[in-house]
């Protein structure tokens, strides 16, 4: 009955390696969602910088249109 135990421990190994490697793959996986979604939201900010406020004769400033916002 020694026998039998070995080929259900190799089975137990295989299927144990199989779940750590879909484990680290999902995390790769979610790692490169979080990089790209912080890549997409880096350029969305940069715009507003480029704006610069313009005042009136009172020294109020003046609001934005959609010029100010096309490059």
């Amino acid at each position: 009955m020694a026998g039998n135990s070995r080929p259900s421990f190799t089975k137990r190994q295989k299927e144990r390696s199989r779940q750590e490697k879909q484990a680290e793959k999902a995390q790769k996986k979610q790692q490169r969602k979080q990089q790209t979604d912080n890549e997409t939201e880096a350029p969305a900010t940069q715009p507003v910088a480029d704006l610069v406020v313009t005042h009136d004769e009172e020294g109020q400033p003046q609001g934005f249109d959609f010029h100010d916002f096309a490059k």
